[in-house]
């Protein structure tokens, strides 16, 4: 095992994704996206058969092969099986009215090679996007959101803590977490190496500070670097005949809520440094200021000058599209472009809209992203997207625009409506500072999320395990208050 550590820290090979394109791979990528998919298989053939094709071009013409596989892992259900699930809840729905609620969009479906095909979570997604649908459902039970969804006392200590004590950092608690991977049995030969790497937390003052590995499974593994943007544990174990091969890493922490008191009159437009300017520019697929991002963006904004008021704006634009299951990123060749038209996203895809939205604006943004969690008892838990925006004097802020606006008491202070446009609570891990990163070591194979970086990974030589091969969980506890202890 430790020859192969050795192979992969000496020698990464980065993958090409679904954000890479060029000459060759664009019309394939524009081909895939229009559903031609036996056009765009001929095309990858033909283009791999051509003499001295670049091995970067290689990758990304197999990556958009298998990409077209995941499309399909994701877009498995006809009308008919979409009929008779939404039927288990609305025992009574009519084909009008299923072909009422098709023409409005609220069953996510593509046209593949002449066939229309259904998102597998669109009858669930159904009940999130309508209303009406809701209104219909033979037995009305809640639908479940997080339980940071609406405004609480603990949001309140938070704003409350902050502001008495002049502090944006507050209320330190101590952690700890085991994640835990597990390979389905038989996904990868007997005697092979599965290769894992598991999410491991970010180390960010005032939010994530004295970081310490507890244990593993198996015990050697190496954690990236703290400067890694996605960060990981890395291990390696070898498959056994008949049994599940179980990745699992355990690490303490001290994290803090945030709360960013922000005067409005104050925000200015940040000057543009070298190095707040790569979080104003595009970042092709996902961060691109097209024509219809352009104008959404001025029927939104309209004359508002002051950045904060801007992103008051935009956040609220954002936080309108409904919240829904989303399909797979790596499937998605323009994750912001898909959130302003689809009309429903999810935690990533609406704040890739809203940095996008904010960055056209001059307002710099960033990514953050990992897990949330409960401590009521509930055992709730989830993984999740955010962000940050610089707001001159402030600083890097926190938003959080899928949590989005809470709705204050008339006994409650009313800025707290816009506690996640600044502030954050602490049921959360950070493991990635940025989207769409390599490993360290680095995956050898294609990423199953090469966007996020969240359920963990796994792979073997013969290939990359996807998540249909996969599954993750995260087992916690809150310990008595820290002892100042760092580590890695």
């Amino acid at each position: 095992m430790a020859c192969l550590f050795a192979l992969l820290l000496a020698s990464p090979v980065a993958f090409a994704g679904a954000d890479a394109s060029n000459g060759t791979t664009a019309p394939i990528i524009a081909q895939i996206d229009a559903g031609h998919f036996q056009a765009a298989e001929a095309a990858i053939t033909a283009a791999l058969a051509q003499p001295g094709v670049p091995a970067d071009t290689q990758h990304q013409l197999a990556f958009q092969r298998e990409r077209m596989r995941r499309i399909l892992l994701d877009f498995t259900l006809s009308a008919d099986d979409v009929k008779a699930r939404a039927r288990k809840q609305i025992p009574d729905l009519t084909d009008a009215e299923f072909a009422k609620w098709n023409a409005a969009g609220l069953f996510e479906h593509q046209l593949i090679d002449g066939k229309t095909l259904y998102f597998k979570r669109s009858p669930g997604n159904l009940f999130r996007l309508s209303a009406e649908a809701v209104a219909r459902r033979a037995v009305q039970t809640p639908i479940s959101d997080g339980p940071m969804e609406a405004l609480n006392d603990h949001q309140r200590a938070i704003y409350k803590a902050a502001l008495a004590g002049h502090r944006s950092s507050v209320l330190p608690r101590r952690l700890r977490m085991t994640q835990t991977l597990t390979v389905a049995a038989d996904a990868v030969p007997a005697g092979e190496i599965v290769r894992a790497w598991i999410p491991y937390p970010q180390a960010i003052p005032g939010q994530q500070e004295d970081i310490r590995y507890v244990a593993s499974v198996p015990a050697q593994h190496r954690i990236a670097p703290e400067s890694a943007p996605q960060r990981t544990a890395y291990l390696e174990k070898p498959a056994v005949a008949g049994q599940k091969t179980v990745f699992s890493v355990t690490w303490e922490l001290t994290q803090y809520a945030q709360y960013h008191a922000i005067d409005p009159a104050r925000v200015v437009p940040a000057t543009i440094t070298p190095e707040l300017a790569p979080f104003v520019a595009e970042r092709s697929p996902h961060i691109v200021f097209t024509d219809a991002m352009r104008a959404f963006s001025r029927k939104v904004v309209g004359d508002e000058k002051n950045p904060y008021r801007i992103a008051q704006k935009l956040f609220a634009a954002v936080d309108r599209i409904p919240w829904a299951g989303a399909r797979e990123y790596s499937t998605i060749s323009n994750i912001s472009d898909y959130a302003l038209h689809a009309g429903h996203a999810d935690c990533g895809q609406q704040t890739l809209l809203l940095m996008t939205l904010l960055r056209l604006n001059g307002i710099p943004t960033r990514w953050q992203s990992g897990m949330v969690f409960s401590s009521d008892g509930s055992g709730y838990s989830n993984i999740h997207d955010w962000g940050f925006a610089y707001l001159a004097p402030y600083g890097w802020v926190p938003m959080d625009v899928t949590t989005g606006r809470l709705h204050p008491s008339p006994a409650d202070d009313p800025a707290l409506e816009w506690f996640y446009l600044g502030g954050l609570d602490e049921y959360r891990i950070a493991f990635n500072s940025d989207y769409d990163r390599p490993f360290q070591p680095a995956k050898q194979q294609f990423r199953s999320d090469n966007v996020d970086s969240q359920r963990g990974e796994a792979e073997w030589r013969g290939g990359n395990i996807y998540f249909d091969q996969l599954d993750y969980d995260f087992d916690w506890q809150l310990l008595p208050a820290a002892q100042g202890r760092s580590g890695k």
